[in-house]
């Protein structure tokens, strides 16, 4: 009986595909320390990519002064704003922290008051517990510091990244579509989601941050809480924070101004926080960040969750990705093998075309 062989066409592919996935396992593995400069460039090249286009296409600019255009543009309004923020809270948190005598009475005060008060009375107050969270706090404060080389060389990276994937964008999209083994309308159906997730993230979630942040200021000066600048800040970052958002920073802030005596503004502060600071996510939402992309809220938490977790701060726009990518694989799948009906896209909104769309 003659046994049937494999092809050898088809070993020499699978050895191939082996081939490549190691090599790429080995740069990913040695270049991981530079993922979030990549991250970052390929973010910024997807909200610059429109724009670029029409400046170096339809009106003839030269490729290389705008991407330096560009960089500089990216430069000022986001590197410096950024680095101007950190500067500012690093000392900040940091001297709040050092000061162990004011943080010792308030949480004293926080004690006494929850200690009759319905649910409250059942949080941990302990000594051992105050010691804990700033042992937690503080150990945070250090690797801070030392990641601002680590930022900075990541920064460096993306702009000089950025750079090439601008002058060679079109070389750049042609290879990508060409090594995407799937449909035109897959591969659009790809990249749509691709750009709505990259810009609903990158631009929605500093709006949030801000108007949240600018709102939360106003509040925390009108109720005559210490040091409401940098509190509006922290209530700004804290809008990341998936499901309880600036929650984390007006409900304790409120509860310690209602233990130190001041009631007025311990309920002033959490009326603000529930009615105001809360309701500008919502607005917001379905105002402006709607017009960016329809990014389903589970999506955005979960997705956050797992982002923070792989990438640190650019998980914020790419983990919600790595999530809806499964849903738009599905969609791949019926579009290449199932039987059903094909999905139909929509017009893409921009007036260039999509990279994939040739």
């Amino acid at each position: 009986m003659r046994i049937k062989q494999i092809n050898n066409n088809s070993i020499n592919q699978i050895m191939l595909i082996l081939i490549i996935i190691l090599v790429c396992i080995l740069i990913f593995h040695n270049l991981f320390y530079y993922l979030p400069g990549f991250l970052g460039a390929i973010t910024l090249y997807v909200l610059y990519r429109n724009s670029y286009f029409k400046l170096t296409e339809q009106r003839r600019w030269n490729k290389v002064l705008t991407s330096l255009m560009f960089i500089l543009l990216s430069i000022v309004f986001i590197v410096l704003p950024i680095w101007a923020l950190v500067d500012y809270l690093v000392p900040q948190i940091t001297s709040f922290l050092n000061n162990t005598d004011k943080i010792v009475s308030q949480f004293n005060l926080l004690k006494e008051y929850m200690a009759d008060k319905p649910f409250l009375k059942d949080i941990d107050m302990s000594d051992e517990a105050l010691l804990a969270m700033l042992q937690r706090m503080t150990k945070y404060v250090p690797s801070i510091l030392n990641s601002v080389a680590e930022v900075m060389i990541n920064i460096i990276v993306t702009l000089f990244v950025l750079y090439f994937m601008q002058v060679y964008a079109r070389q750049m999209e042609s290879y990508i579509s060409s090594g995407v083994p799937f449909s035109p309308k897959s591969k659009q159906e790809l990249w749509k989601e691709f750009d709505s997730m990259v810009r609903s993230n990158a631009i929605g979630i500093p709006i949030l941050g801000f108007f949240q942040g600018l709102v939360a200021v106003l509040g925390y000066w009108i109720f005559g809480v210490d040091n409401f600048i940098l509190m509006g800040m922290l209530t700004g970052i804290a809008s990341i924070v998936p499901v309880l958002g600036t929650m984390t920073i007006y409900v304790p802030l409120g509860i310690i101004t209602l233990a130190s005596g001041e009631t007025g503004n311990g309920i002033g502060i959490l009326l603000f926080g529930f009615l105001l600071i809360g309701s500008i996510d919502n607005i917001l939402r379905f105002t402006i960040l709607k017009t960016l992309g329809n990014v389903p809220p589970l999506i955005t938490v979960f997705g956050v969750l797992l982002g923070l977790k792989l990438f640190g701060m650019l998980g914020l726009i790419f983990g919600p990705l790595i999530l809806s990518s499964v849903g738009v694989l599905i969609k791949v799948y019926s579009n290449e093998y199932g039987k059903g009906p094909s999905i139909l896209l929509d017009q893409h909104d921009s007036e260039d075309p999509p990279p994939f769309s040739k």
